[in-house]
């Protein structure tokens, strides 16, 4: 790995500069992360069912106690023995994660279309211990853009992302986030999808700051399995 050789001080003074762009990105940030909290809400009057380990669930129970909830959209497609690394990826980040967001008022599910025993499989083969259910006969996928209908997908309206076609994939990944008001009313307050998701992987931020960056150089998560297959 070559790159260019200087002195401390020349560190220093280039150190400095990125700093005040750093900052200056920090400060565009908060501010986009205060415009992401004033979208609308969207009410939910759909009655949504998902098959779980205790049995049957609503949307509005999988706040437990908490007002606001996250759903990961896991590409888990009903008939494929495929399980999708970048999802696996973004999973294996989350038992941790939750340890500390559920004190923060946020609940957390994963959805995928797959049923519930093959979920339940998976689960058990990477180690997750996050609570993860099956849309199953349910819209819920479809009505959130990431699952799509052979249908959709021949006449080339399966829409994912707010305007990229699918042409191929019956599923696809992404995060949505729920609102729950006093009166126990749910609503949907974001979603956000393909690259959106990098704000779910947290080793990316640790290689962000290494000289190789993402170390991408055969594609895009070239170096990315299962954690049980490296």
């Amino acid at each position: 790995m070559e790159h260019r050789i200087g002195s401390r001080e020349q560190w220093l003074d280039a150190r400095k500069a990125l700093l005040a762009r750093e900052r200056d990105v920090t400060h565009q940030l908060d501010s986009l992360r205060a415009e992401r909290r004033q979208l609308p809400w969207v009410r939910i009057d759909k009655p949504y069912i998902f098959k779980g380990p205790s049995g049957e669930t609503g949307l509005a129970d999988l706040f437990g106690d908490r007002s606001q909830l996250a759903v990961y959209h896991f590409m888990l497609t009903p008939g494929s023995d495929h399980v999708c690394p970048g999802c696996s990826f973004i999973a294996d980040h989350v038992d941790a994660a939750r340890q500390h967001f559920e004190q923060a008022d946020l609940a957390f599910a994963a959805v995928s279309r797959a049923p519930l025993r093959r979920i339940e499989e998976v689960k058990g083969r990477m180690g997750w211990t996050f609570l993860w259910l099956s849309s199953e006969g349910s819209d819920f996928n479809y009505d959130f853009g990431v699952s799509f209908t052979p249908e959709q997908l021949a006449e080339g309206s399966a829409v994912y992302n707010y305007g990229t076609i699918i042409r191929r994939s019956p599923d696809m990944f992404g995060a949505s986030l729920f609102a729950k008001d006093e009166s126990g009313d749910v609503f949907h307050t974001y979603s956000t999808y393909h690259r959106g998701a990098e704000l779910l992987m947290g080793a990316f931020n640790w290689l962000d700051l290494a000289p190789k960056g993402r170390n991408e150089g055969d594609g895009t998560m070239s170096w990315l399995r299962l954690h049980d297959e490296y």
